[in-house]
């Protein structure tokens, strides 16, 4: 019980730090702290966020800093994107799903260094830049999101508000803000396809945890937001990331270990099936030999 009060409470944290990066810790505190299995992990990630992302959005929808046009266009086809990539999550073995999201971890860890570096000193325009991307090419941003929101369960804020900025040319508020409703329509349409990936495989989530990490992260997140102002978002987002890459890397190794002696078993049972197949073919060729003799 512990750990859970102690993983919602920082993922709740870092949303309302940040602005992202809560999605980023979800997966492995379910995993490796709770113990839960890695598809129920990503399930229970997408409905955590999810919720959480809903009461981050509100006070954003409320004081009009959410772009609805982003959200359509960038939004929308990531539910396709959801779709695809929940689908291919349910074909994946779990150490795969898990190598591949301590990748994500390290990818979502090199875009905060630049992005920590590239804000130190910046001063934000409130104003919506002209010239916004045209609409395929959100489209397409979108899709790629999502399939990688199904796939692992992140729900890809770390890669939604970058995008968004330099796509949609939004003020980083409101890529923030519209950022929070595409999550949570993502993390919406991928929990519905992992739930009954795992009814129809006898699993299931655990609504508990489910409904104890969400209430904690809720006010983890209004803490964070009321933190935000007084901590140094260059420094902070610079030691998040940092963290990042340890955790992508502790992932990546300890996953990607039962994935090789797997690779090595399956070859050497190949091997041990030519071996005792040539010496069959050897003696019945000798067979063939004495007789025609």
């Amino acid at each position: 019980m512990a750990y859970i009060l102690i993983g919602s409470l920082l993922i709740g944290l870092t949303l309302g730090l940040l602005g992202s990066g809560g999605s980023a810790i979800t997966v492995p505190i379910l995993v490796y702290l709770v113990g839960h299995g890695a598809k129920e992990s990503i399930a229970e990630s997408m409905a955590i966020v999810g919720m959480i992302s809903i009461a981050a959005a509100i006070p954003y929808a409320s004081s009009k800093l959410i772009d609805w046009r982003s959200v359509i266009f960038f939004g929308l086809p990531g539910m396709l994107g959801t779709l695809m990539g929940a689908s291919l999550g349910g074909l994946a073995t779990e150490a795969l799903q898990l190598v591949v999201f301590g990748t994500v971890l390290l990818a979502a860890a090199f875009v905060m260094f630049r992005r920590a570096r590239s804000a130190a000193g910046a001063h934000e325009s409130l104003e919506l830049p002209a010239h916004q991307a045209p609409i395929w090419k959100m489209a397409c941003e979108g899709i790629g999101v999502g399939v990688l929101t199904g796939f692992v369960g992140v729900g890809g804020g770390f890669l939604i508000v970058p995008a968004l900025v330099i796509l949609g040319k939004l003020p980083m508020r409101n890529a923030i803000g519209t950022s929070l409703v595409i999550i949570v329509i993502n993390a919406t349409v991928g929990f519905a396809k992992y739930e009954h990936f795992l009814v129809s495989h006898q699993m299931s989530v655990n609504w508990h945890t489910i409904l104890v990490f969400t209430l904690i992260g809720i006010a983890g997140s209004v803490a964070g937001h009321k933190l935000n102002a007084r901590l140094n978002q260059h420094v902070l987002k610079t030691v998040f990331a940092g963290f990042l890459v340890l955790l992508g890397g502790f992932v990546i190794v300890h996953e990607g270990s039962k994935l090789v002696p797997a690779a090595a078993r399956q070859a050497q049972t190949t091997t041990h099936n030519v071996s005792a197949v040539l010496p069959a073919q050897n003696r019945i060729a000798t067979l063939t030999l004495q007789g025609e003799q």
